[in-house]
């Protein structure tokens, strides 16, 4: 796990915003500052929030993965908590119904063991080559989470990047640096308002 800001002493006391998440958010291909969490930390320090991010992605994880790691990436507390999985799940063709309650699982962890923290879902897709039905019961299975669980569901996370060459590595997958700023755009529109106090 990479964090975006060194620890140091004064770190102890400024509040977290934690980026769980795949290859995606771990920022797979690209140099380690360029992943959008840490874009988004330098978004937060040019505007002056003593927040400090955490990149808690992890190339190659399903949400079973992620589950089984919560025991430790949720000993810190944070106040922002943004939950991005179920990616590697729809490009193997899990299955929509376990992949949901796997998820279901975390959120509950999430919001049991840190319930003053914000909780934040991503909205992912899954490759169309799978067929519809399953494309749209995977899509329809976030805004579901999000109104079970009570955690507010954010946009998918590379609207406008996915499927455009430009914007991606050889892989046609994970974003390049010009893609993942439209990301990391994308994401900071969404949560800043939470950020800036009333």
């Amino acid at each position: 796990m990479a964090t975006a800001a060194r620890v140091d002493s004064s770190s102890a006391v400024r509040p977290a915003m934690l980026f769980l998440g795949t290859s995606l958010t771990a920022g797979l291909g690209l140099d380690p500052d360029s992943a959008y969490p840490q874009l988004i930390q330098r978004k937060l320090d040019s505007a002056g929030m003593a927040i400090e991010v955490v990149n808690g992605g992890v190339s190659g994880e399903t949400a079973a993965g992620l589950l089984r790691r919560l025991d430790w990436v949720l000993k810190r507390p944070a106040s922002v908590i943004v939950v991005e999985t179920g990616a590697n799940d729809g490009l193997r063709g899990e299955s929509v119904e376990a992949t949901k309650a796997t998820i279901g699982r975390i959120l509950d962890r999430i919001t049991t063991e840190q319930p003053s923290a914000r909780v934040f879902l991503v909205q992912m897709e899954a490759p169309p080559n799978l067929g519809r039905p399953y494309a749209r019961a995977f899509h329809e299975m976030y805004p579901a989470l999000a109104r079970e669980h009570r955690v507010t569901l954010l946009p998918f996370l590379l609207d406008s990047v996915a499927g455009v060459a430009a914007l991606n590595q050889a892989d046609g997958i994970h974003p390049n640096d010009r893609g993942e700023h439209i990301v990391a755009a994308h994401m900071w529109r969404e949560l800043q308002g939470v950020l800036r106090p009333p």
